[in-house]
């Protein structure tokens, strides 16, 4: 009994017939078109759907299989670590958070410009990375393979995220619009947002997926409707080019970094400035809000009793990391506007930072081309890695998977909810993305 129905044998034939006919084997193509009934085919015809088609077909089973061996191979390791008598308890294994290390697991190129941000798919094991060679690239990030190039913007693409589920891909580009894209569908084109007067820096999903905002050199703030595509809010207090805008995890701020060498904390509900943060002697390249995991070392590191947070000390914005083009990363307080300590080591511009889903280190990327690895509880510098040939110009952790919440080290606790992939991503001038892991 075959496993395919009428219509699949159909099309399985059409493609087998357009391809012995673009390769040239006539006597081939005649008697499956014979046996298959199908003597009326007509390769010109049907060339834009099935050219092709059964050698991307191939491909895709092997890229398949090949991962299937890889999993099989995996889940046999692990199956033979749980057998073994001899392998450690949960109480005696390390505690140690995940930290990169060197190598990196894969170095990903086909850009022909700067890499200028990555990100990861909350549920696949995919990675979009921006380029200023006006395109975006999608990679398998666990096998290192390329799976396509995404092509809309005219000139350089400056920011790439996904939304919280995944179901859609934002971009933005110095050609003054921001773009919506359909992972699902081949990467479509779905919208083009148009409303900013100069390049467009930075794009995001709000956490509910329903909202983007953007940051521009026109120095606004725009906040985007998905669904309709139209700006329903802009807000206005820098006075140069806007670099980086983020949410915080519940939605309710915004900070953004800006070439006026200040860092604000925004209410979006009221588009006003809750908190200016003035300390940097440069350019502010990058701001992040630190997640409540990080509270306890953020507030040892800066002498604040735990008394002092009140209802802050499980509210979501509360502190902000900043890197500058001035070498340095400051920690502030963002109630108050107040700088509870700056952290030095970086020989370059500071691009990017990444808070460890622990809670315990902050993580930077530089033009001095290293990631740096800060312990929070004290400050310090704990680690360098030797990261690209050039200037680092981003870098993204892996995005949440299900199968328990992961504490950082790589084990999960056992609840349903959604776990940290232990993986980071970094860019370069290099025109490479390279993938670290444990």
């Amino acid at each position: 009994m075959s496993l395919l129905s009428d219509r699949q044998k159909e099309e399985m034939h059409r493609a087998m017939l357009s391809y012995l006919q673009a390769v040239g084997m006539n006597d081939t193509f005649a008697v499956l078109a014979r046996e298959a009934d199908m003597t009326d085919f007509d390769p010109s015809e049907a060339k834009e759907k099935y050219s092709g088609l059964l050698e991307k077909k191939w491909t895709s089973v092997i890229r398949l299989q090949k991962k299937i061996m890889d999993l099989e191979s995996r889940n046999a390791a692990l199956l033979a670590e749980l057998a073994s008598p001899t392998r450690p308890t949960a109480s005696a294994s390390s505690s140690a958070p995940f930290i990169p290390r060197a190598p990196p697991r894969h170095t990903l190129q086909s850009h022909r410009g700067t890499i200028t941000r990555v990100a990861f798919h909350p549920t696949w094991t995919v990675l979009a990375s921006a380029s200023e060679d006006a395109s975006v690239k999608i990679w398998d990030w666990e096998s290192g393979d390329f799976e396509r190039t995404v092509k809309g913007h005219t000139k350089a693409v400056t920011d790439v995220d996904f939304d919280p589920k995944g179901n859609a891909m934002a971009t933005c580009s110095t050609d003054l619009t921001i773009k919506l894209w359909d992972p699902a569908n081949e990467y479509k084109n779905t919208k083009t947002l148009h409303g900013h007067d100069h390049s467009v820096s930075s794009v995001r999903f709000m956490p509910t997926g329903e909202q983007l905002i953007s940051a521009s050199r026109d120095k606004t703030i725009r906040v985007w409707d998905v669904s309709t595509g139209y700006c329903i809010k802009t807000l206005i207090g820098h006075s140069d080019w806007v670099r980086e805008v983020v949410p915080s995890e519940d939605g309710r701020w915004l900070v953004s970094a800006s070439n006026d060498q200040t860092a604000r904390v925004w209410d979006i509900a009221s588009g006003e400035t809750k908190a200016e943060l003035r300390g940097h002697d440069h350019v502010v390249e990058c701001a992040v809000f630190a997640p409540v995991v990080s509270y306890a070392a953020i507030r040892e590191l800066s002498g604040l009793p735990a008394a002092a947070a009140g209802n802050r000390a499980k509210a979501p914005g509360a502190f902000v990391a900043t890197g500058s083009r001035d070498k340095a990363i400051r920690l502030w307080d963002a109630v108050s506007g107040q700088c509870l300590r700056v952290l030095s080591g970086h020989d370059n511009w500071v691009r990017a930072l990444v808070f460890h889903p622990s809670g315990k280190h902050l993580l930077s990327v530089s033009d001095d081309k290293t990631i740096r690895i800060w312990d929070l509880v004290n400050g310090r510098c704990i680690k360098t890695i030797d990261a690209h040939g050039h200037f680092v110009s981003c870098m993204a952790w892996g995005r949440a998977l299900m199968g328990g919440t992961d504490t950082g080290d790589g084990k999960a606790n056992g609840s349903q909810e959604p776990r940290r992939i232990n993986v980071i991503a970094t860019g370069s001038v290099d025109q490479t993305v390279k993938i670290w892991t444990p």
